[in-house]
């Protein structure tokens, strides 16, 4: 089985650098994407519904803004289009396709970047989403939650280390809770699995040639449940192509198609 997470940085201005002309190519079972920042009447286009898949949009209320989505081979015995929470659920940051003993979910955490109100909201949505992850613990079924967790989690997934220490995604309590996700609650970091070296990255910013220099971010992850995380067969991050400022994440399960 293999899954392919994605921020689009905008489903359209991926479109636009080839993304839709690169996927036939990689055998994907499932597709999970974020930031679509598109309202599902703005990409009617054939181009939006790949041939082979069945497609699933979460659009947010605020048009432009946030949005995921999943693709997959087979169909799906239902989709969830919620995690339950009040304040960020109209913000679309959570989409999961259910199947016969296993879930595959798209996730886009907030970004605290842009200033304290907005890291005082990721706080929160870190709160809520570990509720609601105790729960996927609880349940009779494997999980994959791909996506932008907006968080590096050690030393190694990012390139300026030092230097951000005090800023969004490195912050202590960020890396924290990243902590508590892998040992606590026992989630597993499939990336890591199988490949632990550094200067393997998925995000860069547009500045400064970031992605000619490799002086980027490792965000964006497939995290799973145990029983998935000793399946993990191989992982890939993609960048011969810019389809976006984030590279897709390839990993490939021993898992039933």
């Amino acid at each position: 089985m293999r899954i392919i997470s994605l921020n689009a940085n905008g489903i359209r201005s991926a479109a636009r650098k080839g993304f839709f002309e690169w996927l036939p190519g990689q055998d994907a079972d499932v597709v999970c994407l974020q930031e679509t920042r598109a309202q599902e009447h703005q990409i009617v286009d054939a181009m939006f519904r790949p041939a082979g898949y069945h497609c699933y949009y979460l659009d947010a209320e605020r048009k432009g803004y946030s949005g995921v989505a999943v693709y997959s081979r087979v169909r799906p015995q239902r989709v969830v289009r919620s995690f339950g929470s009040a304040e960020f659920d109209a913000e679309a940051r959570y989409i999961e396709a259910v199947f016969p003993g296993l879930s595959v979910a798209s996730l886009y955490m907030p970004s605290g970047s842009s200033g304290d109100p907005r890291q005082e909201a990721k706080f929160r949505f870190l709160a809520e989403f570990e509720d609601f992850l105790r729960r996927v613990r609880k349940r009779p079924r494997e999980y994959v939650i791909c996506g932008d967790w907006n968080i590096a989690h050690k030393q190694i997934d990012l390139k300026n280390w030092r230097g951000n220490l005090k800023n969004s995604g490195f912050l202590p309590e960020e890396r924290a809770w990243m902590d508590a996700l892998f040992d606590r609650h026992g989630f597993v970091d499939a990336f890591r699995v199988v490949d632990p070296r550094p200067d393997r990255f998925t995000w860069w910013s547009n500045r400064g040639r970031a992605r000619e220099k490799n002086v980027g971010w490792r965000i964006d992850y497939q995290v799973v449940t145990p029983g998935l995380g000793q399946r993990v067969r191989a992982a890939d991050i993609y960048t011969g192509h810019r389809l976006s400022d984030h590279a897709p994440l390839i990993i490939d399960y021993d898992w039933p198609t």
